[in-house]
């Protein structure tokens, strides 16, 4: 009988459709974001590019756990957890979920995305040779944000207040450049605080109490998961305002202007095939994302009565009439 059990389960087994087995032998990635499906569209396609690289195709050769925090990152620990037991081949995570998944785990791989200095974040300990189970890409964020705030001052010289939005709950933030920035150009620099998007209009409402000539958004999940909200916002409370990336001033913002989000989920996903081709995620240098942009939106800047001077327009990457 146990001859007859054994051959059984062995012609069983062998007849299993192929599809079948195909897909249990596959990796598994878990995608780890705080923000909303919709709100990344454009950098998961961007993600599934940088995987199609190194020879990976979801739902092919590789399937994808998607883990959406839809701006509640009190529910990112558990859905690390759930990744984590699930054994996933490697998390790819956004601030600040890929700094809860280092905390959780010290042998899953980890590829992160990051606005802010990997290395002050206490991500990585080195940018050449990270070391351990963790590596990734930065976008240049806090590099650039001093230049946003000296372009808003070039739009607007008259200004003397200058305010910036910023979600508390995001590690990522540090004001100490944009500061120092300010104080360089005689500027009082002025934080707003909106950690859900209910707090979006008592934000705007403060503007007008310190009477802020310019807006900057700092960049964070919230914020890129309501941008048209942010953008629309910004129009009906008459305040020019910056954003790091190409779809406020699409939007109906005034400027953005800082690195490319979608490059840097390209990246990512090439460093995620590389991990499961069985590369360490120690040995991978961080990757900075070197592409910057400058968009303008003309018809947003006449309704605020705003001349773009000729020398931004010259430097523009794209100008929205």
């Amino acid at each position: 009988m146990r001859r007859r059990a054994f051959i059984a389960a062995i012609v069983g087994a062998a007849a299993w459709p192929f599809g079948a087995r195909a897909q249990q032998s596959r990796p598994v990635i878990g995608f780890l974001n705080g923000a909303s499906p919709e709100g990344f569209a454009l950098q998961v396609k961007a993600f599934g590019q940088g995987l199609k690289e190194t020879g990976y195709v979801e739902g092919q050769n590789v399937a994808i756990e998607y883990r959406w925090a839809n701006d509640q990152y009190d529910r990112v620990p558990d859905f690390v957890a759930d990744l984590i037991r699930r054994r996933v081949s490697v998390i790819c995570a956004n601030t600040p979920a890929n700094l809860m998944a280092k905390a959780a785990t010290k042998t899953t791989p980890i590829v992160f995305t990051t606005g802010g200095d990997p290395q002050k974040l206490g991500l990585v300990e080195r940018l050449d040779r990270p070391g351990g189970n963790v590596t990734g890409v930065t976008q240049l964020s806090e590099e650039t944000a001093p230049k946003r705030l000296e372009l808003l001052h070039e739009l607007l010289p008259a200004m003397r207040v200058v305010a910036v939005l910023a979600n508390p709950t995001n590690p990522g933030f540090d004001e100490r450049a944009l500061e120092a920035a300010a104080g360089k150009l005689g500027l009082d620099l002025r934080v707003v605080q909106a950690s859900t998007e209910a707090d979006f209009e008592r934000a705007f409402a403060k503007l007008g109490e310190l009477r802020a000539g310019g807006l900057i958004i700092s960049p964070d999940t919230l914020f890129n998961n309501h941008t048209e909200r942010l953008a629309a916002l910004a129009i009906r409370h008459a305040v020019p305002t910056i954003y790091e990336y190409r779809r406020f001033p699409a939007a109906g913002g005034l400027a953005g202007y800082g690195g490319d989000i979608n490059a840097s989920y390209r990246l990512a996903g090439i460093y995620a095939g590389r991990i499961l081709k069985g590369e360490k995620p120690g040995d991978l240098p961080v990757q900075q994302s070197s592409k910057v942009e400058l968009i303008v939106n003309m018809k947003t800047a006449k309704a605020l009565g705003i001349t773009i001077p000729i020398s931004i327009l010259g430097r523009a990457d794209e100008v929205i009439e």
